[in-house]
């Protein structure tokens, strides 16, 4: 069984853009992070005519020092 570590450097990646094109997104719609990531509004997502996906929210917060 291959690691996590090396099932990611096995992947190929494609640019982001690539992808976001195939959606239908407009690049003035992407907040690119690098060439890989990037963000788009909400509202852009739900105005696309393909809505294949679900809107997924992650949010965290870190432990205080006692560990609460």
């Amino acid at each position: 069984m291959q690691t996590d570590v090396q099932i990611a450097q096995a992947a190929t990646l494609q640019p982001i853009a690539q992808i976001a094109a195939q959606l239908g997104i407009a690049p003035d719609d992407l907040e690119q992070y690098g060439k890989y990531k990037a963000k788009i509004n909400p509202a852009d997502a739900f105005r696309l005519p393909n809505k294949r996906g679900k809107l997924v929210l992650v949010t965290a917060i870190n432990p205080t020092p006692a560990g609460e």
